[in-house]
C-alpha cells in the first residue's frame, strides 16, 4: 500500500493515470493535468474507503497554484502509477473547510 508521501510525489511528478469515469470528469470539470500536479504538493487525506470496489482508495485535498480546491480519489494500492478514481472541486456547501463533509 502506498504512503502519503509516494501519492503526493507520484502526483506532483505527472505519474498517474485515469479510470475511465476519472478521464470524463477530468474534461466535463475543465481539471487539466496541471492542476492535479499543483494539487498532489501538500494533498492531505480526507477520507479512507478500504473496502472500495477498486481497492483501497483515498480522498484527498489538495489546492491548485491559483487556490482551486481538489478533492481527488485515488488508489493507494502499490503500482507504478497513482491511479486516479474521481476528482472533483468540492462544494463549500458541502463540505467545511473541504475536510470534513456538512
Amino acid at each position: 500500500m502506498k504512503t502519503l508521501e509516494q501519492i503526493r510525489r507520484q502526483l506532483m511528478d505527472g505519474e498517474f493515470d485515469f479510470s475511465h469515469h476519472a478521464f470524463r470528469r477530468t474534461v466535463e470539470r475543465n481539471i487539466s493535468e496541471k492542476e492535479i500536479q499543483e494539487a498532489g504538493v501538500g494533498a492531505i487525506v480526507v477520507e479512507e474507503y478500504p473496502d472500495d470496489k477498486y481497492g483501497p482508495t483515498w480522498r484527498v485535498l489538495g489546492f491548485t497554484g491559483p487556490g482551486r480546491p481538489l478533492h481527488i480519489q485515488v488508489s493507494v494500492a502499490d503500482s507504478p502509477y497513482v491511479r486516479i478514481v474521481t476528482l472533483y472541486e468540492p462544494s463549500e456547501h458541502r463540505w467545511q473547510d473541504y475536510t470534513r463533509r456538512r
